[in-house]
């Protein structure tokens, strides 16, 4: 089991704050920045990434909130089960995460998978969520639609598809690489952190990452089907886009259509890793969805 060390990314004041705990089949590692009174905001990482994605989105939302944010199954400190890591898979694992540290009225805010994942949780009209924030939702694209970042993405990212092959490129990728696939995910890539890509690549080393991400790649299908529970959603969501977002207007509009009553955002000057990009925009936005469900 990784331990909870010293985290080059992560604010001083912040590791103090990080915790885990036990879901059915995996330990998940999980910050929890208690500031303020009022509805938990929970926060959901994209693909490939960690908690720590949201450093400047936590830097940027200041005091005042209730912040909690895990690692999901097979990323960051948290273990990494032997499992087909589909888009039901991390559904599922958030709502028990959500169940276990009894989180209620929570205002969800996730970006690329993690949106996809808030979401659904959405669609089966999760007791435990008041409204969900859905960034750049990560459910379209053949192949998965990381292969849209770069060229070289798409190469990786098509290789990694194929049996037998697919172990041989993802176990020769190199930090270089990594920073490469984030770059084609933001606006400007002085955006990218090298102290987060540092993070990232120590994590994507821990046993059995490599499998579970080789299978979340794998299994980008499951994403799109997600995508037909959406027209079952009732409660307010706001969903958000980047300019530049992998996205495709066609892919966007078929959410638009199921998402009829969703309040719906786009970013200038902003990629996929939106939280990167534009984090004072999209802490403008939590706050005001806050004060939505105190209002409530």
């Amino acid at each position: 089991m990784p331990s909870v060390a010293a985290d080059a990314m992560l604010p001083k004041q912040l590791e103090s704050e990080l915790r885990r705990v036990s879901l059915p089949g995996c330990d998940v590692r999980y910050l929890h920045l208690r500031t303020g009174v009022g509805p938990p905001i929970v926060l959901v990482h994209t693909l490939r990434t960690q908690l720590d994605y949201f450093v400047p989105l936590v830097q940027r939302l200041g005091r005042g909130v209730d912040i909690v944010a895990p690692d999901l199954p097979g990323h960051g400190l948290s273990t990494a089960p032997r499992v087909e890591y589909t888009a039901t898979y991390f559904t599922d694992a958030i709502a028990q995460f959500l169940e276990s540290c009894d989180l209620k009225d929570a205002v969800l805010v996730g970006e690329s998978i993690g949106g996809s994942v808030g979401l659904g949780l959405a669609a089966r009209k999760n007791p435990r969520l008041a409204r969900v924030i859905a960034i750049n939702p990560y459910d379209y694209g053949r192949g998965g639609g990381i292969r849209r970042s770069s060229m070289v993405a798409n190469v990786l990212f098509t290789m990694m598809l194929w049996p037998v092959v697919g172990e041989i490129v993802i176990r020769s990728g190199t930090k270089g690489i990594l920073r490469k696939v984030l770059e084609g995910g933001v606006h400007d890539p002085h955006n990218v952190p090298g102290e987060l890509v540092d993070e990232l690549w120590t994590s994507g080393s821990l046993p059995g990452h490599t499998r579970a991400f080789l299978s979340l790649c794998r299994q980008w299908k499951t994403w799109i089907t997600a995508r037909g529970s959406y027209s079952d959603i009732e409660m307010p969501v706001t969903l958000i886009y980047g300019d530049q977002d992998w996205s495709r207007p066609d892919d966007r509009e078929a959410n638009r259509r199921a998402l009829r009553s969703a309040r719906y955002l786009t970013l200038d000057a902003c990629g996929h890793f939106a939280s990167l990009d534009q984090p004072e925009r999209i802490a403008t936005v939590i706050r005001e969805e806050v004060a939505r469900v105190k209002a409530a």
